[in-house]
């Protein structure tokens, strides 16, 4: 199975050109739902007037030189490390899920566009599974583990949000994908069917709602994250009140009352957000 092209055998029922239009389709969808929520939510505006706003206040000027090396710190941390999140688990989890992702892409592209028909396709089919396996193990850790802790989002399990589509759409692939390779291998041809619609359902649903889901997200976090180390760089942003991190101790000292699960939460750390107290069942 592991070694195993899936699509190889789905090419003798699907043409090769259907599998490859759907996965032109697909990135399309992805790149007009960013664009839609672009021009939807006005993000590219608000970063843009921020910038520029930043830029009125700058105290010096910041070289080429050294907004390259800015751009090369916020693709390492931030990006490749997701250095951002504090807490160990949750850091693990995120990296588990988004590496897992990136590779079942490129491994379901490769596949389909180089060896669509070719069971044994190197070392393809083995990344693509434990791509799918990486992503289903980190998303249900959050899902499960982390999102339902009060130290974090302190939600149900079974809780269901328009913001959950991503994740949920994302797991469903995952976890389908494996499942109708597993049965394809194992010659259930019903439950091989079953598991090959649900799996491109769930596919579906996740690059076509972009606009609604948090997929776009993922491209908009790495320019906030590098605009606010050219602000520190530049000085503008210490026009703004000196306010430290929620978690630290300065702060628990000046504003006793801010929830101690807020301050433990990495993603709102120093942000200043306020959000309800979650409730305990």
């Amino acid at each position: 199975m592991l070694t195993t092209n899936p699509f190889a055998e789905l090419s003798s029922l699907i043409p090769v050109a259907a599998m490859q239009g759907y996965v032109i389709l697909m990135v399309l969808l992805v790149i007009g739902g960013t664009l839609l929520d672009v021009i939807h939510k006005g993000s590219a505006k608000y970063f843009f007037e921020n910038a520029r706003k930043a830029e009125k206040n700058a105290r010096r000027t910041v070289s080429s030189g050294e907004k390259f090396g800015l751009a090369m710190q916020t693709l390492t941390n931030e990006v490749l490390l997701s250095a951002e999140f504090q807490n160990t688990h949750r850091r693990l989890s995120h990296l588990m899920t988004m590496y897992g992702f990136i590779v079942m892409v490129v491994a379901t592209a490769v596949l389909i566009f180089a060896y669509p028909t070719e069971a044994s396709a190197g070392i393809w089919p083995l990344l693509w599974h434990l791509g799918a396996l990486s992503l289903a193990v980190g998303g249900y850790w959050f899902w499960f583990k982390i999102r339902v802790d009060v130290s974090a989002e302190g939600l149900v399990w079974y809780r269901f949000t328009q913001g959950d589509i991503f994740i949920v759409s994302l797991l469903a692939t995952a976890t389908f994908g494996l499942l109708w390779s597993f049965f394809q291998a194992a010659g259930s041809g019903g439950l091989t069917t079953l598991f090959f619609v649900l799996f491109i359902i769930s596919s579906t649903t996740l690059f076509s709602t972009v606009l609604w889901s948090k997929f776009a997200h993922m491209f908009f976090k790495p320019a906030a994250a590098y605009q606010k180390k050219v602000t520190r760089a530049d000085g503008s942003q210490e026009n703004l009140p000196d306010v430290p991190e929620l978690s630290a101790t300065e702060t628990k000292t000046r504003y006793p009352d801010i929830p101690e699960y807020m301050g433990d939460n990495p993603e709102y750390m120093g942000l200043g957000i306020k959000r309800e107290q979650p409730q305990h069942y």
